[in-house]
């Protein structure tokens, strides 16, 4: 297997080897309108001080906008949030910490010893419509926007509908034509195609349309936990095939069902991760943790004990290779290959 140590290397300590990584948290929610700090020590589950504390040298953070009414009112207020948020976010880079909107701009910045602010968009709802507004999210510095939250949207399904805002099980059979159009865009713009919260079949449909690899930037594994947010074995495939990535996420009851975050462990988790690898291969998985978004376990509660996953995947026999593609290698190379796309 390609992730094991061969007999006889010596393997660094956990804590050694943690501290070197370039560690990419691809799904982080920030406060809003209003929260603690993000750069003292506080109640958020992701602040400067946790990261650096825990070794996370960067993080993906979402302009994060919930799913409302598909009117011209409805849509205008949904794309002035997300404008909104993605300016606090840029508002995030200083103090130690820079806004990065590409891979050789991330692993710089860790280079450096700078944190690196990510910026990105979740709900294609945000777009209120018109896929001709992500460009605006581009030049904010979005780097993936998730086409769906919770419940159907212009764009196409939602993994859960919303039956508050009149959803029936599916609306547009998966992807709708504005959807289609929107992923043609996100390709044009150089950002990534995110999958998580969409239904199976606008995901199978979105790895097929996009020019580049899609992937989940907060997805379990519904093999072990079934949850309609979890992706099945079909579901993997798909990203193996089109090149993409699942994200593992630290949401407890998409990791084991029905148990509270104190009854999930790091070694919960890292099943998932497992059952992941064994499946698409050590090229197609990565971590993530929607910490302040609902994430977070006994061991990784928040960025302050990053460290522990890097202790039970190497426990696991995971090398150094193999634990740098998790923690956020695989993602450099998708962010790469939208950059080379890019028109």
């Amino acid at each position: 297997m390609d992730h094991i140590d061969m007999p006889g290397a010596a393997a660094p300590s956990a804590a050694a080897l943690h501290a070197r990584l370039l560690t990419i948290d691809t799904h982080i929610d920030v406060p809003w309108p209003e929260g603690p700090s993000f750069f003292a020590e506080g109640k958020r589950r992701v602040d400067l001080p946790k990261m650096r504390r825990g070794g996370l040298a960067a993080g993906c953070f979402a302009a994060y906008v919930p799913q409302g009414p598909r009117t011209d009112e409805g849509h205008a207020a949904a794309y002035q949030r997300a404008v909104s948020m993605l300016h606090a976010i840029q508002g995030m880079g200083h103090a130690g910490a820079i806004v990065c909107i590409g891979a050789d701009e991330i692993e710089r910045a860790h280079a450096d010893g700078v944190t690196a602010i990510i910026p990105c968009v979740e709900n294609g709802h945000a777009c209120g419509g018109d896929p001709g507004r992500l460009k605006h999210f581009r030049a904010l510095g979005a780097c993936y926007l998730t086409l769906t939250h919770n419940g159907h949207n212009a764009l196409g399904d939602s993994s859960n509908p919303r039956t508050d805002l009149g959803d029936g099980a599916e609306e547009h059979g998966g992807l709708s034509p504005l959807g289609a159009a929107a992923i043609a865009e996100l390709n044009r713009l150089g950002m990534l195609v995110d999958i998580a919260h969409v239904s199976k079949a606008a995901m199978l449909q979105a790895a097929a349309l996009s020019r580049t690899p899609v992937l989940s930037t907060h997805s379990c594994i519904r093999a072990l936990c079934d949850n309609p947010r979890n992706l099945d074995d079909e579901q993997l495939d798909a990203l193996r095939d089109c090149g993409g990535v699942v994200h593992v996420t630290a949401v407890s009851h998409f990791l084991r069902a029905n148990k509270k975050a104190e009854e999930v462990t790091v070694a919960d988790y890292v099943d998932h991760i497992d059952y992941a690898v064994r499946r698409i291969g050590i090229h197609h998985v990565g971590i993530s943790s929607d910490f302040d978004g609902g994430g977070g376990f006994r061991g990784w509660r928040d960025a302050g004990e990053s460290a522990s996953l890097t202790a039970e995947l190497q426990s696991r026999g995971y090398d150094e290779a193999a634990i740098a593609k998790l923690w956020g290698g695989n993602f450099l190379r998708l962010l790469r290959i939208a950059e080379r796309h890019a028109e």
